[in-house]
């Protein structure tokens, strides 16, 4: 999927994404949320979309985000507006192959259901294990093919409907495991319904 077909799509979706999409994708942001709010520090999120994680994480952490959807942020903006967050360094519109932060900027990088989204997945990872210091944590859930059971012919008959629906349903996990500088700790199926698997892994030397 191409930048100008994200920015189409999330242009649709943000008034309604928290409703929709946002309910059944909880589980891994709340996981994501959990582990960096043990180990303190500042997490980088992804692709935040329209901030659905700001409220899980504690307010000893700094929070700074991504996004390549202008009006993904504006939602996010108006969220911590809201809520008044104040460990929300900052919200930034930007392409997630190009990261422009520098190296080892971040003790804690997550994506949380955007690996499926981006074009050129493997460089997205690249930068998310160059801005995550040596010993940090880089995070990342997603739906991916075969992991759910019973969803194989939803994820065919899903596939060719990508730009539509803005995400891969056949996506394979693969895509994102062994790389050399990331080492998984951690891999479970999410609620609800299995859907999505949650992955954790420490930023190595390399």
């Amino acid at each position: 999927m191409q930048v100008d077909a994200i920015q189409k799509s999330y242009r649709r979706w943000a008034p309604v994404y928290d409703l929709t999409f946002g309910r059944i994708t909880q589980g891994g942001r709340k996981l994501a949320a959990a582990h960096v709010n043990a180990q303190g520090g500042s997490v980088l999120e992804v692709g935040i979309g329209t901030g659905l994680a700001l409220d899980f994480y504690a307010a000893h952490v700094r929070v700074t985000g991504i996004d390549v959807s202008a009006e993904m942020l504006r939602e996010a903006e108006v969220k911590a507006q809201r809520k008044r967050l104040r460990n929300l360094v900052g919200l930034h519109q930007m392409d997630a192959r190009q990261i422009a932060f520098p190296d080892a900027a971040f003790d804690h990088v997550a994506a949380m259901h955007v690996m499926s989204v981006v074009p050129e997945p493997e460089r997205v990872l690249d930068e998310m294990a160059r801005v995550c210091r040596p010993g940090g944590s880089v995070m990342i859930a997603n739906h991916f093919a075969g992991r759910a059971g019973g969803w194989a012919h939803a994820e065919r008959l899903a596939a060719p409907l990508a730009n539509l629906l803005g995400w891969h349903a056949d996506f394979e996990i693969d895509r994102v495991l062994g790389h050399p500088k990331l080492r998984l700790e951690e891999e479970r199926q999410v609620r609800p319904f299995g859907l999505m698997t949650f992955l954790r892994f420490r930023r190595v030397e390399g």
